[in-house]
């Protein structure tokens, strides 16, 4: 019964900081207030009451490998809807954007900041539209405009790394700037994939040294698995599950499934 009234109250509160919020990053957009200020209320203040209405603890390691000034792609696994909170708290003050599925923007509020903020929203059941997305997210990349991006395309059920789609690393090739890599661990307890369950618990992230995708030429799969492996190797190290390193690249058109997985 505690926990059912808890998960009520942390929905609510939810609601309530994003109905209240989000208006106010959205004013300050459209006054041309700086992104840093709307950065700043969505990392420090948003996040925050997300995060410990969910009784959560955030442990951010690596925070020297941030560097607002660098235009940069994170690459991030994924466990949880927690996830977002966490990684705008633990990756400021990096301005960054989002590469989000394109359904988000149909979401009230949320996705009016989303879309005014200039997020990157992506259709991945077109794939046409989707390299057309990321030609233009390139030339945003390289005018200064650091991301964030989720390559496995879903939640991991079970904490294990899933496969990685290799569009966000065609994505690096073309931009030409650094990958680093980005570990989370715990927000699946806290907030289960495909749960109402909300317990309350630890949670680390871990920020990797930046990755140069110059080395791996046009080779995006080569640079795909290189950053996996990073993530991966922190994983382990922040006591996690780590992940499968040969099912390493997802089938096309699939999100969770690798190649092997697919032919076997």
């Amino acid at each position: 019964m505690i926990r059912k009234l808890h998960t009520v109250y942390c929905i609510f509160i939810t609601g309530f900081a994003t109905v209240l919020l989000f208006p106010v990053a959205l004013l300050m957009m459209l006054l041309n207030w700086s992104r840093t200020g709307e950065m700043w209320l969505v990392a420090n203040v948003w996040s925050q009451i997300l995060i410990k209405s969910g009784g959560a603890t955030v442990e951010v390691i690596g925070r020297e490998h941030l560097d607002p000034d660098r235009p940069t792609i994170y690459v991030s696994n994924h466990q949880s809807t927690l996830d977002a909170p966490v990684l705008f708290w633990g990756l400021w003050p990096v301005p960054f954007r989002y590469v989000s599925k394109h359904t988000l923007k149909y979401v009230p509020v949320t996705g009016w900041y989303l879309m005014l903020g200039r997020y990157i929203f992506i259709d991945r059941s077109n794939h046409r539209t989707a390299v057309k997305t990321l030609d233009e997210a390139a030339v945003r990349i390289r005018a200064g405009t650091s991301i964030v991006v989720f390559p496995e395309g879903t939640r991991s059920e079970t904490g294990a790394i899933l496969p990685f789609k290799k569009g966000p690393f065609a994505l690096a090739v073309k931009a030409g700037v650094a990958i680093c890599p980005v570990t989370i661990e715990g927000t699946g307890s806290v907030m289960p994939k495909n749960s109402w369950s909300i317990n309350p618990g630890p949670v680390k992230l871990m920020i990797g040294a930046p990755i140069d995708p110059r080395p791996f030429g046009e080779d995006r799969e080569a640079l795909a698995r290189a950053v996996r492996d990073a993530i991966i190797a922190q994983s382990l190290q922040l006591g996690g599950k780590g992940g499968d390193r040969a099912n390493a690249i997802a089938a096309r058109g699939q999100e969770g499934i690798g190649r092997q997985a697919e032919s076997a």
